[in-house]
C-alpha cells in the first residue's frame, strides 16, 4: 500500500489534503472526548455538508462510527438517502459496516487517511468497493494524510495504555 499524501500540483490532491486536515482537526475533538480519534466529513462542491466523529463510548452504540454519523447527517440535510456526487473524507480506512453504508448511500468517493489492517475494508483486511456484483461503485483513495492520521491514533492508544485502559480497541 502506498500513501497518496505526497504534495501534488493536482487540484484534486490539494482539495483532498485540505479536507483531510479538517477531518484530522475534528478527530482531535473525538480524542478529547475519550473516543477513538476518527472523524469524517461529507463534502459537496468543496463545501462540508455533514460531519461526525466516533461516539461509540459516549452513546454506547456499536454503530456510532464517524462515517455512519456523517452519512446520517448528510441524508437528513439533503432530505434523501441518496448522497450521489458527494465525497466522504475519513481519517481511518472504513470497516465493513461503514463501506456498506457508503455504498448503500451512493456516495461518489471515499478518501481516507490511515490504513486499518485489523478492520479495514477498502484494501487492508478486505477490499469491498471493487466487487463487481455490488449495485453501486464508489471510488476510493487511501493514504491521504496517512502519517498524520496514524500519529493521532497511535498517540491516543499510547495514552490509554499509560493510563491503564488496556481494553480500549479500535
Amino acid at each position: 500500500m502506498t500513501a497518496a499524501s505526497m504534495t501534488s500540483d493536482d487540484p484534486i490532491d490539494q482539495i483532498d489534503q485540505r479536507f483531510m486536515s479538517e477531518a484530522l482537526a475534528l478527530a482531535g475533538k473525538a480524542a478529547a472526548a475519550g473516543e477513538v480519534p476518527v472523524a469524517a466529513l461529507i463534502v459537496e462542491r468543496e463545501e462540508i455538508v455533514a460531519q461526525g466523529y466516533n461516539r461509540r463510548e459516549m452513546w454506547q452504540d456499536p454503530t456510532a462510527h464517524a462515517e455512519m454519523i456523517a452519512i446520517r447527517e448528510a441524508a437528513t440535510c439533503r432530505g434523501t438517502w441518496r448522497l450521489t456526487g458527494l465525497t466522504l473524507y475519513v481519517t481511518l480506512e472504513p470497516c465493513t459496516m461503514c463501506i456498506g453504508a457508503i455504498i448503500q448511500s451512493r456516495l461518489l468517493r471515499v478518501v481516507f487517511g490511515a490504513w486499518d489492517p485489523k478492520a479495514g475494508a477498502c484494501g487492508s483486511l478486505l477490499n469491498i468497493p471493487p466487487t463487481p456484483r455490488l449495485n453501486h461503485s464508489v471510488q476510493v483513495t487511501g493514504g491521504v494524510a496517512e502519517q498524520e492520521s496514524l500519529a493521532l491514533l497511535q498517540s491516543f492508544f499510547r495514552t490509554l495504555r499509560t493510563e491503564g485502559d488496556v481494553d480500549a480497541q479500535l
